[in-house]
């Protein structure tokens, strides 16, 4: 082998924007390639709806038809605020969908002791259901006073490259658990899907010049109509026919009972199930979930930010986009990277389909009849790049201190660690490590000990705020200097080019 030139071995230099896209957050692709990909997050948050749905609905005592009509809801209020923020929150091509964070506190109050009272399953399904909207509009509203008013912007203002890592990159890997033990429930539909998602994004689409639309920009939309056709031809063959019941639903195209369930033209609207009940214990339960949801919500942002070519966001757009959020799909970031697509036309057309499929039910069920293996495959690797976002916010911190390498290990360690615990002990007992007299205190702690990136967020940020915080040397190596001139909206030109309102907003709702 030659010798190593010295300019071979000058480091990379660091990016404050991501140079790999090929059409960034200001620059719409063609029509065609806008609404293929728009239509692909779309699908993508389809999928986690439905397996939210699954979750909670048929213990809420709710059947098939119940179950359709929260998918719809789920996606009607999902394309709505999915408008909302890219025109006036963060404007970041950011896809607004269900959050796996809310799953703990909706269980809790939906196990709840006084809904045995109900012998009907629909009656106790309505209750329930009534009582799930009382304790979301109470932690929406803490969220919007939180974003709003301008306090998340103190938490960014402080927030460093060093302490920003640990939680970004837990945001993803994070969500292991949802990935591969999804496609493990019916691993001859789900690892075909990931070794097919795999070799069309990052192989096909290199290898061939005239198919890098189809394998590159649609990758996700070929894989599932590949598998999802070959998932029906088992069906349809018999394959499952004396298999377990589990199976059967992880695995049939028939067995979802959702296009039964659909109505061809439903409209969505407040208070469809009831006027809301508020309880205190699950309005506090839901408002931890809500607090655990900012942090992964913040982590995910920056994801958006730098696979949508942007600059950091500044805090005051933080915090205008915290304000408009009512949920965040951990994926959307990487769905970018994946299609090398950041524009935000496309995440607008994504809303238009999120809306449709919402309001004619029959086609929104046809697509979430597709096996939930198949989504948790995509999830594989989608979650993955959340990760690889995490750890490209190394490249501003000085790695070869003890302080970087101690907050930074033990904020990931920890925050794995503790949240694995909670989740362990819970499945053990039945009920996790804090059980008080107080339900909804046990809720509250339990819910928020148990986002891997909430506990990352918590002791990293503490741990670079009071460990020799004021030195000048500990301010560069956390990276504080890359990302000084984004703290306020004016410092940096290109602010107004990707956080701007639109139509003259500005101009009324200033940034600072």
């Amino acid at each position: 082998m030659s010798p190593v030139k010295a300019e071979d071995l000058v480091p990379h230099p660091v990016k404050e924007q991501f140079g790999g896209l090929d059409y960034c957050i200001t620059s719409p692709p063609p029509w065609l390639t806008t609404v293929l990909v728009g239509f692909q997050h779309c699908l993508v948050m389809l999928g986690t709806t439905v397996l939210i749905a699954t979750i909670i609905v048929p213990l809420m005592g709710g059947g098939p038809a119940e179950k359709a009509i929260v998918i719809q809801t789920i996606l009607f209020l999902a394309g709505i605020n999915t408008l909302l923020q890219v025109y006036l929150g963060t404007r970041l091509p950011a896809v607004m969908g269900g959050s796996y964070t809310y799953i703990y506190p909706a269980v809790a109050i939906i196990l709840s002791p006084r809904y045995a009272l109900f012998i009907d399953p629909l009656e106790r399904f309505v209750y329930t259901m009534r009582s799930l909207q009382g304790a979301l509009i109470i932690a929406g509203i803490f969220q919007a006073v939180i974003g709003l008013f301008g306090i998340w912007r103190v938490f960014i203002r402080f927030l460093s490259p060093l302490a920003a890592a640990p939680f970004v990159t837990l945001s993803g890997l994070g969500l292991f658990y949802f990935a591969f033990p999804g496609v493990a429930k019916c691993i001859e539909v789900g690892l075909p899907a990931l070794v097919l998602v795999v070799l069309f994004a990052e192989y096909a689409a290199h290898f061939f010049g005239k198919g890098s639309f189809v394998f590159g920009r649609c990758a996700v939309l070929v894989t599932v109509i590949i598998v999802w056709v070959y998932a029906e031809i088992l069906t349809v063959a018999g394959a499952y026919n004396d298999s377990g019941r589990v199976t059967q639903i992880s695995c049939r195209t028939d067995r979802s009972g959702i296009i039964q369930g659909s109505p061809w033209v439903r409209f969505p609207h407040p208070f469809q199930w009831g006027y809301p009940i508020f309880c205190l214990q699950d309005c506090l339960a839901m408002m931890a979930a809500s607090f655990a949801s900012l942090i992964e919500s913040t982590g995910t942002f920056i994801v958006v930010s730098r696979y949508a070519g942007a600059t950091f966001c500044p805090p005051s757009v933080f915090s205008r986009g915290i304000g408009w959020r009512a949920y965040l799909s951990y994926w959307t970031g990487c769905l970018l990277a994946l299609t090398r697509v950041g524009s935000r036309r496309v995440i607008q057309i994504s809303a238009l389909f999120m809306i449709f499929f919402s309001l004619f039910g029959k086609f929104g069920a046809l697509l979430a009849s597709i096996p939930l293996p198949l989504f948790s495959a995509l999830h594989c690797v989608l979650f993955a790049y959340s990760v690889g976002a995490g750890l490209c916010l190394l490249q501003y911190c000085n790695l070869n201190t003890l302080r970087t390498k101690f907050i930074l290990s033990v904020s990931l360690f920890l925050g794995l660690s503790i949240t694995q615990y909670f989740r362990i002990y819970e499945m053990s007992f039945g009920f996790g490590p804090v059980h008080t007299h107080s339900v909804a205190f046990n809720v509250m702690v339990n819910v928020i000990f148990s986002s891997p990136a909430t506990v990352a967020a918590i002791l990293a940020y503490l741990l670079d705020c009071t460990h020799l915080y004021w030195e000048a040397q500990v301010r560069k190596d956390k990276g504080w200097h890359w990302w000084e001139k984004f703290k306020s909206y004016k410092y940096d030109t290109r602010s107004e080019e990707f956080y701007a309102l639109p139509y003259g907003l500005s101009r009324y709702f200033p940034s600072h």
